[in-house]
């Protein structure tokens, strides 16, 4: 069932409501700023998450990361190596998932996000190994399904705290799947508790690709950022069942060739 969101305007002396529909399994980010990175001090910090202040507009992410379910209903077919209609999609490229986002945002009447050349190579695109090097563009007004920007994902993570994770300095079972209790595989999409924002899974089950190119991080204020103009690999965020604690932090920027596959390969989906 949809939820429905009355917004009051004063119009011509009187009030006017209009209805913000949020979407089946998707809530509602609202828009602020917030400090994206980790600090010095923090346990087994990277040198490439210096802090810096972002300011992110509002939007609607999924609960759930993609599933099984929901992809082969829009796909045709299901790449994943574990089975299961509610596990996390896997085994898929950042391609895989543009295309996902397009298809879905067509078959629901949407505006898609993405336009894709696939007759010319990508000149923005660095790794020799990416075997498609489509040309990928985002039309940011349109409001069909994408992947969230690396600001927009830490944003959501981390959902008003600023410790390592989302539930505190430390990792616990009640965090989410990483190597040492995940038993060697992916595990069906909120299992472990939400954050603070009502989203499952931001830690571990599997990686998240998002949109940017990953480039260097900086210090200096910056607003909506959309990541490098160039690069050799995309984003991915969030760890893996696979991957050491570590690498779920909530600042952690990990990232892959964008035309690579894995068993900890996922996305989660936003729009406007």
């Amino acid at each position: 069932m949809k939820k429905l969101v009355l917004f009051l305007f004063l119009v011509a002396g009187g009030l006017y409501a209009q209805q913000d529909v949020i979407p089946d399994g998707f809530v509602r980010i609202n828009g602020g700023t917030f400090t994206m990175g980790s600090p010095p001090n923090e346990l087994e910090r990277r040198d490439n998450e210096i802090q810096h202040q972002v300011t992110v507009g509002g939007f609607y992410m999924g609960i759930y990361e993609v599933t099984q379910k929901e992809y082969q209903e829009i796909m045709g077919i299901n790449p994943s190596n574990f089975r299961g209609d509610n596990l996390p999609v896997e085994n898929v490229s950042w391609y895989n998932a543009i295309e996902y986002c397009n298809r879905r945002s067509q078959k629901e009447g949407l505006t898609p996000a993405y336009t894709i050349n696939k007759r010319q190579d990508d000149p923005n695109n660095k790794n020799s190994r990416d075997s498609v090097e489509w040309i990928v563009t985002w039309n940011r007004s349109a409001n069909g399904y994408r992947l969230p920007t690396e600001a927009e994902w830490e944003y959501a993570c981390r959902a008003g705290t600023t410790g390592a994770y989302n539930t505190g300095a430390n990792i616990s079972d009640d965090t989410g799947w990483y190597s040492a209790n995940s038993k060697g595989k992916t595990h069906p999409v909120g299992q472990k508790p939400a954050n603070a924002w009502g989203l499952y899974d931001m830690h571990g089950n599997v990686w998240e690709w998002c949109w940017d190119w990953k480039g260097i991080s900086t210090s200096g204020a910056r607003t909506d950022p959309l990541g490098a103009v160039s690069g050799a690999y995309r984003v991915m965020r969030g760890g893996g069942w696979f991957y050491p604690a570590l690498f779920a932090r909530s600042a952690y920027r990990g990232d892959g060739n964008p035309s690579d596959r894995s068993r900890s390969f996922g996305f989660r989906l936003v729009r406007q």
